[in-house]
């Protein structure tokens, strides 16, 4: 592994430990109980992507609060459609941003498709 992986992968089970806490406090803020419930699933599948980056990197990380603070504030202030649209975008990006990582460490491949998959799921959100 070199340094750069080392890394992008350490910034990506930081950037899901992060994920996952943030999905966690979107739930509990969140007005309708479906988006609360896809909210509570993504939590856990970010969760479990950390866990792929942590075998990886052989690193515990604690997640920072960072996100689970502002975006719930967000939700508040700028309303549910404005703020699903940059999580749905953020989730896009995370999966772009795995390319680099998979033909080295085919694990992540799985991950990758999530992403993209969560960012179907919170979009499909702004369209029921």
């Amino acid at each position: 592994m070199t340094n750069e992986q080392e890394k992008l992968l350490l910034k990506s089970q930081q950037g899901e430990l992060d994920a996952a806490l943030m999905y966690r406090a979107l739930a509990a803020v969140v007005q309708d109980a479906r988006d609360a419930a896809v909210f509570r699933r993504l939590a856990a599948e970010e969760s479990g992507h950390a866990k792929v980056f942590e075998a990886l990197t052989q690193s515990f990380l604690i997640p920072k609060k960072k996100l689970s603070l502002l975006v719930p504030a967000l939700y508040r202030t700028l309303g549910r459609k404005r703020v699903y649209a940059l999580i749905a975008d953020q989730e896009y990006d995370a999966a772009k941003n795995y390319e680099a990582l998979v033909a080295e460490f085919p694990e992540v491949k799985a991950v990758q498709a999530d992403e993209t998959r969560h960012g179907d799921m919170v979009t499909a959100l702004l369209n029921i």
